[in-house]
């Protein structure tokens, strides 16, 4: 395993563990959001959401600007 490759898995291991703790907590996050507002509690799975595709884009523009396309 080179260089890179080891630092793309590293950074995929913490994008999984990250967002897999954050999915685990989401229902108890929303739960409380929702005690204050039900649209805000929408709004947090929403960004969720997009957070997560975000991730994905921003990688593949990254690599798109990197291999010069």
């Amino acid at each position: 395993m080179d260089r890179d490759t080891r630092r793309a898995a590293v950074a995929a291991a913490w994008f999984l563990i990250i967002f897999g703790v954050l999915a685990y907590y989401l229902p108890s996050i929303m739960l409380a959001v929702g005690n204050v507002s039900t649209i805000a509690a929408g709004g947090v799975a929403v960004l969720f959401v997009i957070a997560f595709f975000g991730v994905f884009w921003l990688r593949g523009r990254s690599q798109r600007t990197k291999n010069g396309h």
